[in-house]
């Protein structure tokens, strides 16, 4: 709860200053950045990869995305710890994530996924249940394009934005919003739905099943049971 309350805190932070002051990288480099967003697998569990590219440079350059998702998704802390172990992934959320509850009770969330050492991360994601439908058999759900930060340790000169330094060091360090990048990174993933339409049907087949089940059983008890 302590590590939560923290980390909404410092989320606070990251906000944008003054955008003339993002004066750390030289123009023409900032031109080489990219970025893209892909979606892979199928169904519910899915993988975001994403992928920072810029040219050569002499300084030692460490790339934050902020990636906004909306209450039809969620990641799971335990599963992003476990990654963190294995790969050294680093992603935290804003907020604690509920996996069991339907997307009508979730609210949207943030993560912030640090390229630290690296410009490619695979980070899994989940759809959550939606209400069933009598209309449509699947739901689209829209991911917005990440923010992307960049920062360096030879900068000294003001740039634009206050975000925590690492996944494990909550202090606060400046970077540099790229806010010129080619919109490619906007994803999207459809999730099946319930059929509202067989309710009747299904519930009427689930109780017949279960008191078939409950007479075979209590006939097995009574005719083979020693009382």
């Amino acid at each position: 709860m302590f590590k939560c309350c923290l980390l909404v805190t410092l989320l606070c932070f990251i906000h944008r200053g003054n955008s003339e002051e993002a004066d750390c990288f030289p123009s023409e480099w900032l031109k080489s950045v990219s970025m893209s967003v892909k979606i892979s697998k199928a169904g519910f569990h899915r993988d975001l990869h994403y992928r920072v590219q810029w040219s050569k440079t002499e300084q030692e350059v460490h790339a934050l995305l902020v990636q906004k998702l909306p209450s039809g998704v969620y990641m799971d802390e335990y599963q992003l710890d476990t990654l963190r172990r294995d790969t050294g992934l680093e992603v935290l959320l804003d907020s604690k994530v509920d996996v069991e509850a339907p997307e009508y009770l979730s609210s949207g969330f943030t993560a912030l996924v640090f390229l630290s050492g690296r410009r490619e991360a695979v980070v899994p994601v989940h759809g959550r249940y939606h209400r069933p439908s009598d209309s449509s058999k699947r739901v689209k759900v829209e991911l917005e394009s990440p923010r992307l930060l960049l920062r360096s340790e030879q900068c000294e000169r003001g740039v634009a934005v206050d975000a925590p330094c690492t996944a494990s060091n909550h202090s606060i360090c400046s970077w540099t919003e790229i806010l010129d990048l080619e919109d490619h990174a906007r994803v999207s993933l459809e999730l099946p739905v319930g059929d509202s339409s067989m309710v009747i049907s299904v519930c009427g087949v689930t109780v017949l099943t279960t008191v078939l089940c409950c007479v075979y059983l209590l006939r097995n008890i009574w005719k083979h049971g020693s009382f």
